[in-house]
């Protein structure tokens, strides 16, 4: 079985240190909202100020397809268990997963390129795949412990009981 040095699981540049803050973020947030319920109807306003700070000014600002804190607070939680515990079989395609049905896709020969190259770029693909993965998951954690954050505040002045 193969072991992880020392060096490699303390850098906090490596994709399981990523992933780890991630899942502790989303942990954390799960453990202090008690009662998710009371996200319900709470608007997402105050991601839009804190969306800013701490991200890459040459980032895309994507809109936030969650209406309300509880959605996200969904959202976090799901993703959170997809990484865990890998997808669960979809009912796309026959049953297949995202993963076996990028295997497949990948596995297509070109219809433009002719055959398909046995390396072709396997490793641009995955340092572009490999920075978008530390990007979301960056950005992720930081959602996951505003949402805690926020919740810890509206709960501390009663704003979100009704």
């Amino acid at each position: 079985m193969m072991q992880l040095s020392n060096d490699t699981q303390s850098n906090k540049h490596s994709l399981l240190n990523v992933m780890n803050r991630f899942i502790a973020a989303a942990n954390n947030m799960d453990e202090t909202i008690m009662v998710p319920s009371l996200l319900r109807d709470v608007p997402l306003e105050e991601q839009d100020s804190q969306a800013s700070v701490g991200h890459n000014n040459n980032d895309p600002p994507f809109p936030s397809k969650q209406r309300d804190m509880y959605e996200h607070y969904l959202l976090l939680k799901s993703l959170k268990n997809d990484m865990e515990w890998g997808l669960l079989k979809r009912e796309m395609s026959g049953g297949a997963s995202f993963l076996e049905m990028a295997v497949k896709q990948e596995e297509l020969p070109q219809v433009n390129g002719g055959a398909t190259e046995e390396g072709s770029d396997l490793e641009g693909q995955f340092h572009y795949h490999l920075h978008g993965l530390f990007a979301v998951l960056s950005k992720l954690t930081v959602q996951a412990d505003h949402l805690t954050n926020r919740y810890k505040r509206e709960i501390g002045g009663g704003s979100l009981l009704r």
